[in-house]
Formats: C-alpha cells, sequence, structure tokens
C-alpha cells in the first residue's frame, strides 16, 4: 500500500479526485460498495465524496448534497465519477450523469451504457447484435401480444419473466405455467399498468458466474451457487460464493458482453449448460462484496490504480459536424473543417507569410496577425508522390462550443485551392472529446453559408 501511495504522490500530475454518485441510504450508513471507494481512497490520498443524486446540486464546478455548504470541486481535468446502479432507477439520476458528462467529467459508466444495462431488452438486443449467446427473450407488451411473445421463445415451461428493470434479483420470477403467468401479469399491470415485462426461456443452472471487465481486460470472477428453494444466485439473496477460473471461451464471451454495451467497468453474469454459456445480463455498476470475498482481492484499490493512467480515462464524445465555426484568440470566429483523417497538425490559412526575429508575420483576406515562432514543421503531403513540405508552427488559444483550449499548435499554410482555411486534427478533437459526423455540418455552433476565413465582423487588433 506504501508503494501505490507513493506512485501516487511522486506523479503530481496525475493526481485525481473520485466522485461517486449513489442514491441516499435510509440509515446513516453508506452503501458497501460506496463506503469502499471513500476507504480506499483515504488510504492513498485520493479526495473522495459521495453526492447523493435524489438531492445533487453542482454549481460553479462545485457539487453539493443538500446538508454540504462547502461542496466539493469537479474538473473535467482531474474527476473521475463512478455512478452506481442506484442512480439509474430515476430518470434524474441519469440527467445528473448527462450534466456531469456535459461539464466533461469522465463517467464510469457513461449514461447511454447504463441506460443500456438497466433496460434488460435493449441489452438482449445489443448482446444478440454481437452474437453473443442469450436465453431467448421477448417484450410482453399487453394480454393481447402475449401469445406472439411466447411464440418468439418458444412456450416452453418454466420460463423466466423478469420487470424491464430491476436488480439483486429483484423483478424477476419464475413461471411454471400459463394461468400463472396470466394471472401475475394482471396483477403486475393491475398495479402499475406502465409495467415493462420480459420473458426468457428457462436454462437450468446449478450456479451462475459474475465477472468483472475493467477497461477491456478481466479484473475478477466468482460462481455463484444456485439458493436452495430458490432459483436465483444473487450474493444480496443469500448465495455462497468463491473463486472461478475462467475458459479462453469464456473470457472472450464476456470481453465481446461488456463491448457491445461500451462498458468502462461492468460486470458480466453467465450461466452454464453443458458445455454451452448464455450471457444474462451487463450490469453497469458492480458491487463488490461478494467478489471480493471470492477472490481476495481488492478490487476497488485496483480500480484506483488502473485510472491512475490517464489513458484509461474514458469521457463521452459530443457529436459535432464536419464544419463548424471556431474562434482563435487574436483573430477572431473561422469556419474550420474537423477533418478525422488530419494526424498531424492543425492548419490555419495565409496568403503570404515571413519570418522575422522568431516572429511569423502573416496576411490573409488583406490583414496582418504576428505571431511567436515555435519551431518550422515539417510533413508530407500528397499521397503517391508525396512532398514535403516545411510551415511555421504558431500557437492560439482556441475556443469552441463555450471552452477555451490554451495553446493548440497551428502550422500556418496556403489554402487557397481549399475550401475551409482552417483544419482541425485529432489531436483537438480527442481534447474537445468531439465525435464527428461527416454527414452534418453546424450542429453545434452556429450556421455559415459562406466559407470566409474570417468572421465579417471581426475587427482584428492594429499592428505594432
Amino acid at each position: 500500500m506504501e508503494q501505490f501511495k507513493s506512485f501516487i504522490t511522486e506523479a503530481k500530475e496525475e493526481k485525481y479526485r473520485i466522485l461517486v454518485v449513489s442514491e441516499k441510504p435510509d440509515n446513516n450508513d453508506l452503501f458497501h460498495t460506496a463506503q469502499r471507494f471513500v476507504d480506499e481512497c483515504k488510504k492513498v490520498d485520493i479526495p473522495c465524496y459521495v453526492l447523493f443524486a435524489s438531492e445533487a446540486k453542482i454549481v460553479d464546478g462545485k457539487a453539493f448534497n443538500a446538508d454540504d455548504k462547502e461542496g466539493f470541486e469537479i474538473s473535467r481535468d482531474d474527476t473521475i465519477a463512478i455512478i452506481r446502479g442506484s442512480v439509474a432507477s430515476r430518470d434524474a439520476g441519469l440527467d445528473l450523469v448527462s450534466q456531469l458528462e456535459k461539464l466533461g467529467i469522465c463517467c464510469i459508466n457513461s449514461r447511454s451504457t447504463i441506460s443500456m444495462c438497466a433496460d434488460k431488452y435493449w441489452t438482449s438486443l445489443r448482446l444478440a447484435d454481437a452474437s453473443i449467446p442469450t436465453p431467448k427473450t421477448a417484450l410482453v407488451q399487453s394480454e393481447d401480444t402475449l401469445q406472439a411473445s411466447l411464440d418468439i421463445i418458444g412456450e416452453e415451461y418454466p420460463l423466466i419473466l423478469k420487470t424491464l428493470r430491476g436488480s439483486k434479483g429483484v423483478g424477476v420470477i419464475f413461471i411454471e405455467s400459463k394461468r400463472q403467468l396470466s394471472s401475475l401479469l394482471q396483477l403486475l399491470w393491475k398495479q402499475d399498468e406502465t409495467t415493462e415485462i420480459l420473458l426468457q426461456s428457462y436454462i437450468k443452472s446449478d450456479f451462475d458466474v459474475r465477472v468483472l471487465v475493467l477497461g477491456g481486460k478481466i479484473q475478477a470472477a466468482m460462481r455463484r451457487e444456485v439458493i436452495k428453494g430458490d432459483f436465483r444466485s444473487n450474493v444480496s439473496q443469500g448465495a455462497k460464493v468463491k473463486k472461478y477460473k475462467l475458459s479462453d471461451e469464456e473470457i472472450t464471451i464476456c470481453l465481446s458482453a461488456d463491448k457491445a454495451v461500451n462498458g468502462v467497468w461492468t460486470a458480466v453474469d453467465f450461466i452454464k449448460n453443458g458445455k454451452d454459456t448464455f450471457v444474462l445480463e451487463v450490469n453497469s455498476s458492480p458491487g463488490t462484496e461478494g467478489i471480493e470475498e471470492a477472490t481476495g482481492k481488492n478490487i476497488i484499490k485496483e480500480l484506483l490504480t488502473h485510472f491512475q493512467n490517464r489513458e484509461n480515462w474514458r469521457y463521452t464524445a459530443l457529436e459535432i459536424g464536419r464544419l463548424e465555426l471556431v474562434t482563435l484568440d487574436g483573430i477572431g470566429s473561422i469556419v474550420a473543417n474537423f477533418d478525422t483523417g488530419n494526424s498531424a497538425r492543425c492548419i490555419i490559412h495565409a496568403d503570404k507569410y515571413d519570418i522575422k526575429n522568431n516572429v511569423v508575420t502573416w496576411e490573409a483576406q488583406g490583414k496582418k496577425y504576428k505571431n511567436k515562432l515555435i519551431k518550422m514543421a515539417k510533413w508530407e503531403r500528397g499521397a503517391l508522390a508525396a512532398d514535403v513540405i516545411e510551415r511555421p508552427l504558431v500557437l492560439f488559444d482556441v475556443d469552441f462550443n463555450g471552452t477555451t483550449y490554451k495553446n493548440v499548435k497551428f502550422a500556418i499554410d496556403d489554402r487557397t485551392e481549399k475550401t475551409t482555411k482552417c483544419l482541425m486534427n485529432q489531436e483537438f478533437m480527442k481534447q474537445a472529446k468531439v465525435m464527428v459526423n461527416p454527414s452534418r455540418k453546424f450542429v453545434v455552433t452556429d450556421r455559415h453559408d459562406e466559407f470566409e476565413i474570417f468572421d465579417k465582423t471581426h475587427d482584428p487588433q492594429e499592428e505594432n
């Protein structure tokens, strides 16, 4: 532990903060996994705050609970939000996740992944698309469509009824006859006519396996015995657990299931029937109590170590168009081409330029500008007969979609023959956390029908 602590202390630029987003428990104690985060973060001096979704407030870069006046600072640069499963039970909780994503906070997992995993039918569709073996599944929308749903999975009893949203084995019912099924559906819909139901074929198994996947790799696996007199194997329902060794095939299936829901940290549950493997669900908010007991691993410590590497942080990308407006400090607004094929550098057009005393003086649309020369950059232009060209490299602060990005490197080049006079590269798109839709233009900025280099309203500063 001291070695890990000193690693975090030495890598000052890599320090980060943990925001655990959870529902508020009925008593004063935190839920088990939320408490584990608090305890493990304290050991290695990582600031940690548990934000209760039902009373959360985010103002001026701080997250607050109702009884907290000081708050907890959050930033896209140093904060990871761990979203617990209880948050997905309410739309307001999911909206809080969206608010964090909009602020650029790295959320584990994204709202899209959380919603997908919370919706068992959506999950089953995603798994089917990825050719992952699952029990046959059908949605039941009304009593009139019940028989059609039974025909999809094959009307063979027993079968499993699930409410579309549920966790810890709650909302999962063993059905032994059509009479029982019809009666139960009537009761459920009488209590709440909006209750969403799905049916699954029953596959007998004496145990299930829970596998934690972190960053596209297997973190841990445990076997959970089916509870005596029950068909479920949830730890929260009293199931006994022990460590489980995965086969190569099972590893492949679990990693594919995690990938199908675009997970960062997930739990994949599967059962065995003979040699066959069937994935039951993917959980976007793994609990740690049972699996730490079964494997002897410190799951939370491993997760904190994993995210010490910023390359493992994943952000929700904002969809933008191929063309958007950016604002360059000292120049003004310009239509930029967000070129996903540009792995080199950002480029700004100049009709001509001159370099003297490490200052680049350049002209565009009859206006003159000056920037400090960073260096001369070389790159190849062209395909079959690539020419090596050399152009001056300068820095601009770039404002895009309400955020300012400091010291972005631009090469100054003649783009007279090009429609757009500014080209953004992959590095900037990664920094801005955007995803380009090549079929759209001006998704998040004002539309410009003319491709002039600078805004007509811009009045550049006079030269000295």
